[in-house]
Order: C-alpha cells, then sequence, then structure tokens
C-alpha cells in the first residue's frame, strides 16, 4: 500500500538539510530503485524552486511500505529525523487516484 510521509521542518533547517541531504538522498534512491518510490521533494519555505537562504518548511514522500509501521519505521529512520530537521513527522495512508 501507499503511503504519504509528510514531515514539518524546524525554523532555520536549512543548515541542518544541508549536511543530512546525502543519506537522504541515497535512501530515496533506494525505494526508487526497488520501483516503490511514486514521489519526494521538499516546500520551499517561499514561493520559488530555489528558495535559498529562506529554505524549506518540511517534506513530502509516497511510496509503498507492507504496512503503516513499516512506513513509520521507514520515516523514523530518515537522515533528516536524526539530523534535527525535522520538528514533526506524520505518517498517513495514502490512495493514489490521478493520473
Amino acid at each position: 500500500m501507499l503511503y504519504a510521509i509528510i514531515a514539518t521542518d524546524v525554523e532555520n533547517s536549512l543548515d541542518k538539510r544541508l549536511g543530512a541531504r546525502p543519506a537522504h538522498l541515497a535512501r530515496l534512491q533506494q525505494l526508487k530503485e526497488e520501483g516503490r518510490l511514486v514521489l519526494a521533494g521538499p516546500h520551499p519555505a517561499v514561493d520559488s524552486p530555489a528558495p535559498s537562504p529562506a529554505g524549506f518548511s518540511g517534506s513530502l514522500v509516497v511510496a509503498e511500505f507492507d504496512s503503516l509501521a513499516a512506513a513509520r519505521s521507514w520515516a523514523e529512520a530518515d537522515p533528516y529525523c536524526a539530523a534535527g530537521v525535522y520538528a514533526d513527522v506524520k505518517v498517513k495512508p495514502f490512495n493514489k487516484v490521478l493520473p
């Protein structure tokens, strides 16, 4: 089943994000290679595709997991969590309708 991982950043998270980004992207790349990643990306803090220095306000990952517990476990192990980037992470079941 698909799950949406919706994370909200702490204030001024950009430096923490940049430090943990390679490890974060490696985990997403693994999901992609396994054919489980639907989409992933950050929420810019301002209305711009390149928001520096404003940074980001959070992230969204939609991917396939065996269960809600497995999705939560994967989300909790994200390098952004360990680096203190995220203030809050929600994991919800997701039904893809379109496209």
